[in-house]
């Protein structure tokens, strides 16, 4: 069967919670605000946090001259708290999910003048620098990452979906196992590996990575997702209709479920129930006509090629 389905990418932030290492001149008020910040973004407030995170900054900084500072936001701090960098780390990831990618590069390009050592630091920046198109820049942020804590599953599953991206299947397989071996309580993990499995062919593989992350987040939309696309290309098409179906019932915004399952139906000679998924799919997103139409000839040709064989 030729591919023609989607592959969907996780890429991991982290917000910096810990704050028990304070160093003594911070002020409570800039931790308070911090605190404020990191539970406005676990409500989805993200504009609260952000104002609450550039509180801690400008609380925690000393205002005075810096002679051959040039950022705008640092060009004239006399004294940094260490604890700013952290801010400016959640901030970073905040603007980071507004959309906003350069503001999110700035933050984090500050976060590490001042905290040059955060593994955190560099595994955001690197999820931002793939937003910007910058791979290899995102590759070495990751390495770097991994050299200051060789125990980040994250930073692992960052650089092998871009390995992923870049077609470097060898090198993204390590990477996920190695964080399935660092901490295998996660689902992305096995995400990520079950489609890579399914690049290289190895589908029963993928069939396994995608259960063990269905037993670990059953109620994930994306992973019955992911396993309808692995089961299709077992040929188990009525298995794969009802993950696609598990999935749009938990998320009916789900795209490339209709997308995936229209293809399924086609398969299945159900054209009038593969119709429907089409228009819906297409109501969502309309951009996608012609690769949804380039892949419903492909599924028809394997529906004609699969009748000619029994006839």
């Amino acid at each position: 069967m030729r591919r023609y389905l989607i592959y969907f990418s996780f890429i991991t932030l982290i917000i910096v919670l810990a704050i028990a290492a304070v160093p003594a001149q911070t002020p409570n008020s800039a931790i308070n605000h911090y605190r404020d910040g990191a539970r406005k973004v676990s409500k989805g407030d993200l504009d609260g946090a952000i104002e609450d995170y550039t509180r801690a900054i400008a609380i925690s900084s000393q205002f005075g001259s810096v002679s051959g500072a040039t950022n705008v936001e640092t060009k004239n701090v006399k004294v940094i708290d260490p604890f700013t960098a952290n801010a400016y780390i959640n901030r970073g990831v905040v603007l980071y999910r507004k959309g906003d990618f350069a503001g999110a590069l700035r933050d984090l390009n500050a976060a590490l003048r001042i905290r040059p050592g955060l593994a955190q630091a560099y595994l955001n920046r690197a999820a931002t620098l793939r937003e910007l198109g910058d791979l290899n820049g995102a590759l070495i942020d990751l390495d770097k990452a991994i050299s200051i804590n060789p125990k980040l599953f994250e930073a692992y599953n960052n650089r092998g979906t871009i390995r992923h991206d870049l077609g470097d299947f060898t090198g993204a397989a390590a990477d996920f196992d190695r964080a399935v071996q660092l901490d295998s309580s996660h689902h992305e993990s096995f995400y990520l590996r079950g489609y890579l499995r399914i690049a290289i062919k190895d589908y029963d593989g993928a069939l396994a990575d995608f259960n063990r992350a269905l037993q670990l987040a059953p109620d994930l939309a994306l992973l019955y997702q992911g396993r309808g696309t692995a089961l299709m290309y077992k040929s188990r098409i009525d298995e794969s209709i009802a993950d696609f179906t598990n999935a749009l019932q938990r998320d009916k915004g789900l795209v490339w479920a209709y997308f995936n399952r229209s293809l399924a139906l086609f398969l299945k000679g159900e054209d009038t129930r593969a119709q429907s998924d089409v228009a819906t799919c297409l109501e969502l997103r309309p951009e996608m006509k012609e690769d949804l139409e380039r892949r419903i000839e492909i599924a028809k040709t394997i529906r004609a090629q699969k009748i000619t064989v029994r006839d």
